[in-house]
């Protein structure tokens, strides 16, 4: 198949020994430059995670979490969860009786531990030849010396100029003059770069015990926050184990909660249901049911995930064959679905992806977010980080699983994934775009293995997706007019989104012809690239 010359958009790549994939040109090598230099996948994943941080800050950073999948040559997976813990003295009463409703975004008390730092120090650990020293120099260099803002970058950027204004030291870092910065400008964190030089000399501990971790408690507690140096000093990044599901020949593994990764899998089932191949892959048929499958899906996971030592059921639950046949049945091919009450789902009854693998086959698939644009805009002055507000996601509703508590990890939506093929690896991939990324990972997966896609090309085709609070259709300006239209007349509400929906990578593993196929979602700024 071949894609259409005369029309804008890019080749899938090819490369036969290694390859990365990231959303930004600069990560992207950081990662090949590893590479060259004898580092494994994990040490140039790092690498360029490390760059993200300093180029993308409204996205990523080590004021976030992070997840990974790796996968051996073999096929032997290993699973990584870095995501951070509330406050040990924080509690749903305290906050309720502080006269709060929800934990909003821009709340201090979305504020939890950053986990990211302690996941990259286990993965090189775990899999890795080199240590901090060498990763982190060019994220150091950028930070300290500067680097040109991209395109989609600044479009980002100047959409979270209030949101940055609201706090003194998240202002003067990211804005200039009270304004986002343009594409091609130059921006610089001198106090980041020096935070990862401690990092790179001293290890995670650098960032979780000392100076860096009493600035971060001070300042969070400064807003009437609850984090101490106690609960920073107290992460540590956990071993899972990955859980799978098969779809057309393949097995797609993701991590279990306290991510959403088990609801990927769970439309993945639904999905097997039912016929794709003869529908259009951007028609009115192809994207109602898979609309409607992710409502069913969705509704799911709002109400039962949460942090896995307090979920009432266990992650393989939701994948048994009872389960997924009786959520089938709601679904009509030509009718809408209603919200469906709690006993009909119970079981029993803005973020960086990137993707790398070496020239020995190991891959790896991770994923670090801040969660909302700059994530929580408030950063540390000396320092120069960003805190995430991933505590969002947590409710305050009493009795669910996902309500907040001292110690506790919220439900999270960043998910990285990886697919066997005969017990090999054969793609490394993951979909950004906060909750999205669920419906993201069926949607690429569905282009590639129904409709013949490449990886490229699955990445590209135009998406849609579900407002997770009024249950009507988000699109992108790529799905045509006829395709709206048509799902508008079956009883849906369909609105046209201002900005894409979310991005993309992935790794290929050509096994005929012994190398590798990446693509890069040109929804973003970066590339997949490899020799």
């Amino acid at each position: 198949m071949f894609r259409d010359f005369h029309a804008p958009g890019r080749s899938a790549v090819y490369a036969p020994h290694v390859m990365a994939a990231t959303s930004h040109p600069l990560a992207t090598n950081a990662a090949l430059e590893i590479l060259r230099e004898g580092g494994t996948a994990v040490d140039a994943a790092v690498a360029a995670m490390a760059v993200h941080s300093v180029v993308e800050p409204h996205m990523t950073g080590i004021g976030g979490d992070c997840f990974a999948l790796v996968a051996q040559p073999d096929g032997t997976l290993a699973g990584m969860n870095s995501s951070g813990r509330a406050a040990k003295n924080v509690s749903a009463d305290k906050l309720i009786a502080d006269g709060l409703l929800d934990i909003t975004p821009d709340s201090i008390h979305a504020v939890t531990v950053p986990g990211a730092l302690r996941g990259w120090e286990k993965l090189l650990k775990d899999h890795g030849r080199f240590s901090f020293d060498k990763v982190l120099k060019r994220a150091i260099g950028y930070a300290r010396d500067g680097y040109a803002v991209l395109p989609r970058v600044a479009f980002d950027w100047k959409h979270a100029v209030d949101h940055l204004k609201r706090d003194e030291a998240a202002s003067e870092m990211f804005l200039k003059e009270g304004r986002a910065p343009v594409d091609g400008e130059v921006m610089r964190n001198p106090q980041l770069a020096r935070t990862l030089e401690a990092v790179a000399n001293g290890g995670a501990d650098a960032f979780y015990l000392g100076a860096v971790a009493e600035e971060i408690a001070a300042v969070v507690q400064s807003k009437g926050g609850y984090l101490t140096v106690e609960d920073l000093a107290a992460h540590e990044a956990v071993d899972v184990t990955p859980v799978t599901t098969d779809y057309r020949g393949i097995t797609v593994a993701e991590l279990p909660p306290n991510g959403q990764g088990i609801i990927a899998l769970v439309m993945l089932e639904l999905m097997k249901r039912f016929d794709w191949a003869d529908l259009d892959p951007t028609g009115p048929e192809r994207f109602h049911l898979e609309m409607e499958i992710a409502k069913l899906a969705y509704a799911g996971r709002d109400r039962f995930l949460a942090d896995p030592e307090m979920m009432e059921f266990d992650p393989k639950d939701f994948l048994s064959s009872s389960y997924i046949d009786r959520l089938a049945k709601l679904i009509n091919t030509d009718a809408v679905l209603p919200r469906q009450p709690e006993e009909v789902l119970s079981p029993k009854s803005d973020t960086v992806y990137l993707t790398v693998v070496d020239k020995d086959g190991l891959a790896v698939s991770l994923i670090n977010s801040l969660y909302h644009g700059f994530g929580s805009g408030i950063a540390t002055p000396k320092s120069g980080i960003l805190l995430q507000n991933r505590g969002a996601c947590f409710t305050l509703e009493e009795g669910h699983p996902n309500q907040i508590a001292g110690g506790k990890r919220p439900m999270h939506t960043i998910i990285p994934a990886m697919a066997l093929k005969d017990g090999l690896p054969y793609m490394s991939f993951g979909v950004m775009g906060g909750g999205y990324q669920p419906c993201g990972h069926a949607h690429v997966l569905s282009n590639h293995l129904d409709y013949g896609m490449n990886v490229q090309e699955a990445i590209d085709c135009p998406r849609m997706f579900i407002n997770e609070k009024s249950l009507s259709l988000q699109a992108e300006t790529g799905v045509p007019f006829e395709t709206v239209e048509a799902l508008k007349a079956l009883g849906h509400e369909v609105s046209i989104v201002p900005t894409p929906i979310g991005g993309g990578q992935a790794i290929m593993f050509d096994r005929i012809n012994n190398g590798l196929i990446g693509g890069s979602d040109p929804r973003k700024d970066g590339c997949a690239l490899g020799y």
